[in-house]
């Protein structure tokens, strides 16, 4: 599993073993179903009990454990509803987004997002953190342009379920191609000035995992709840 780094002492010890946590469940090296001992986490972070519970809790309020007091903290599995409202939610947000960004003209900011295209298509069947990390800074490069960066934190803590989904789908034959493909599509667009386009190529993109999920569901059936 991912070692832990050293604690930040000038931060709070909860924040840091809850990004901790979250991390190796998005990247599902702690799988769904997991159990969670409090007293264990204990130890692993040489810490009390107390900024575990509360990083749990914490993870509970975004959907990605489930905590049956005085019995077991499991790991959640993958619920197809809570990731539907996600990506509803995304899409809304970056529909406007790069409607924004197309009717705008920054040449430095399709320049970025054009280094990050290219990064990821070097990429894409080579390190699959990397790629997932370029996909990130791709998106959150637009939303930051727009002016709506806490947005993008919104939409982060809303995506768990999502955001496990795909990158359950992800090593799927010619994913990540088709990943870079629409990512190029959006900058073109941008280029364009063409907001439709944009949008269009914004929804061809997102709509691409939750098409999947049948296909997951029977790859990974202890992974996605019934």
């Amino acid at each position: 599993m991912k070692t832990f780094h050293k604690f930040d002492r000038t931060r709070q010890a909860a924040p840091q073993v809850f990004e901790w946590l979250r991390e190796v469940i998005l990247s599902l090296e702690l799988a769904p179903g997991t159990p969670l001992s409090r007293a264990e986490l204990a130890e692993r972070f040489a810490l009390s009990q107390t900024p575990v519970r509360d990083a749990l809790i914490k993870l509970s309020e975004e959907g990605l454990v489930d905590i049956y007091p005085q019995h077991a903290t499991l790991v959640s599995r993958i619920d197809i509803a809570s990731a539907t409202q996600a990506h509803f939610l995304r899409c809304a947000i970056e529909l406007e987004v790069v409607r924004t960004l197309a009717l705008a003209n920054d040449a430095v900011l399709r320049a970025k997002l054009s280094a990050q295209v290219d990064l990821q298509a070097a990429l894409a069947t080579a390190d699959t953190e990397d790629f997932i990390a370029s996909d990130q800074a791709f998106h959150r490069l637009m939303y930051d342009a727009a002016g709506v960066p806490d947005l993008y934190e919104l939409v982060r803590q809303r995506s768990g379920h999502l955001d496990r989904l795909r990158r359950l789908d992800l090593p799927s034959p010619g994913k990540a191609a088709r990943v870079v493909r629409d990512h190029r599509a959006i900058v073109e667009a941008l280029a364009a000035h063409d907001p439709d386009a944009a949008q269009a190529a914004l929804r061809a993109h997102l709509s691409g995992t939750l098409g999947h999920v049948a296909d997951i569901r029977a790859r990974y059936p202890h992974y996605v709840a019934a």
